[in-house]
């Protein structure tokens, strides 16, 4: 115990001593200092929020058993209404891109701010033009022609407009588990039924076998694209991947099946998200892109969480599995939590679409189109993709070693900083660990400084996405706080 102590308090005192030197130094120093001096001036507030919040506010839209009531926040930190500092490494579920409040991306958002709030697409600005320029730069042709709306969900919902108007077809075939938003369209596309209600939506859309190699039937140690591989045994090879074929069969069993020999689309996440950042073995969108579009439909990728560097090893997840699709959609940090997202698409695909009107008020938003440009930069000059790739992968390490420390970690999985742990019962069952339980040491976590997130088909699952801004030094805060969580866990359920 006296170590774990000693761990925290070193991890925390470098994590501290980091945070307020990076708010002291370089181009952050200004405003890091003056956000600083006013977290400090606030330590006295005492929270009045929870009564209101429960007058006012829907139930069912708050996930957690004691709500934070955050203030504030600067880069990876975020601080509540009295004062408490807690390390984000949830990022607004993936949010977050470079950093809360981050000094280049409030400097553009002010300017434009002054120049102009608002205008629609009826009318040209530069604004727009400039940033769908940079944006479509980032993406491999044909992917060049950009559709700006709000949200994930709303991008979602667009891609699936446009692939059945340009295809004539109606089908449209996800993974489960997946999550693609929560409109009466998108809800449709998602499979979880976390998220489903008791009405009639999403028509035409079907959901096939997720290759979950951990969880699934069939899966070894050399199925991921990951520093970490699962414990499970098998007989392949490193270049060949017998999971892969029995997942792939499935598919065909579907079409076969469930849906008719012509088809809209299929949507992917390159690394499901909501689901706890379950990977599939490889090849396997490159062989379903293949299957789809020998029955005419379009492959979407849905990049909401992934994209913007978040994988490390691409800008975009789809370019780790070899594939190009024909739709990307992206949402989250694309804007660094101000409300935007994207389609992008080819030349051919618009020119079906333009056959009716697409109108979107606050889609291009001047605003958000600044502060999505200014986060385009900031990733490229602040090397955020570097750092999730480096420290990604050392987190993924260390996580390992709980994995094998820990008889209830039953998976750690992930690629850059879109990390999943998985908790199970033990690990011969792997019989997920009930949500409630989960919620125990998430409390835990979250009550000794780390903000973490849940999820999962079953939430079973940790979802670790921090702002690419993260350091070694609050990776290793991070790893103690959760290890002294996992062994206060378990040091409950000993007790008699």
């Amino acid at each position: 115990v006296q170590t774990v102590q000693c761990s925290l308090k070193k991890a925390f005192a470098l994590s501290l001593s980091l945070s307020l030197s990076l708010s002291d130094s370089g181009s952050h120093s200004e405003a890091g200092s003056d956000r600083l001096q006013l977290f400090v001036t606030d330590t006295n507030r005492q929270c009045s929020c929870e009564n209101k919040l429960a007058r006012t506010q829907g139930p069912g839209t708050l996930n957690i058993n004691k709500p934070v009531h955050i203030h504030q926040g600067y880069m990876q930190w975020l601080w509540d209404t009295d004062g408490r500092r807690y390390l984000d490494l949830f990022a607004g579920v993936a949010t977050v891109s470079v950093g809360h409040c981050h000094p280049k991306v409030t400097a553009a958002a002010e300017k434009q701010l002054r120049r102009l709030w608002h205008t629609t697409s009826i009318y040209m600005y530069p604004t727009v033009h400039e940033y769908t320029d940079k944006l479509a730069a980032l993406l491999p042709d044909p992917l060049k022609v950009v559709y700006l709306v709000n949200s994930g969900s709303e991008a979602n919902d667009l891609a699936m407009l446009m692939a059945r108007v340009h295809t004539g077809n109606f089908d449209i075939i996800t993974l489960r588990g997946s999550y693609h938003g929560g409109s009466p369209l998108a809800t449709g596309l998602t499979s979880n039924s976390a998220y489903k209600f008791p009405v009639a939506s999403g028509f035409g859309c079907h959901n096939t076998m997720c290759p979950d190699v951990f969880r699934g039937p069939w899966g070894g140690r050399h199925c991921r694209d990951s520093p970490v591989q699962t414990v499970r045994n098998c007989s392949c090879s490193q270049d060949h991947c017998q999971a892969n074929e029995m997942y792939i069969d499935q598919l065909k069993e579907m079409f076969a099946t469930t849906v008719p020999n012509r088809i809209a689309a299929f949507f992917g996440e390159p690394i499901q998200g909501v689901g706890g950042a379950v990977q599939y073995p490889k090849n396997f969108l490159k062989e379903t892109y293949k299957l789809v579009r020998e029955r005419g439909g379009l492959c979407i990728a849905d990049e909401v969480q992934t994209g913007f560097g978040r994988t490390g090893s691409h800008f975009w997840g789809f370019q780790g599995h070899g594939v190009l699709p024909d739709m990307v959609t992206m949402a989250k940090g694309i804007a660094n939590g101000f409300p935007m997202a994207a389609v992008v698409t080819t030349q051919e695909i618009a020119r079906s679409f333009a056959k009716g009107v697409h109108f979107n008020t606050f889609g291009g938003n001047p605003v958000a189109c600044a502060i999505a440009s200014s986060v385009l930069d900031t990733i490229k000059e602040d090397g955020s993709q570097h750092i999730s790739a480096n420290i990604g992968t050392y987190l993924l390490h260390e996580l390992a070693k709980l994995r094998e420390k820990y008889e209830i970690v039953g998976d750690v999985r992930g690629k850059g900083l879109m990390i999943g742990v998985e908790m199970v019962k033990n690990k011969a069952s792997q019989e997920p660990l009930p949500p409630q339980d989960l919620g125990e040491i998430f409390e835990d976590t979250k009550d000794m400084g780390v903000l973490i997130g849940k999820g999962g088909l079953y939430g079973q699952t940790f979802r670790i996405k921090p702002p690419m801004c993260i350091t070694k030094a609050d990776a290793d805060f991070f790893l103690a706080v959760f290890n002294r969580a996992l062994q206060n866990y378990m040091e409950r359920r000993l007790k008699p």
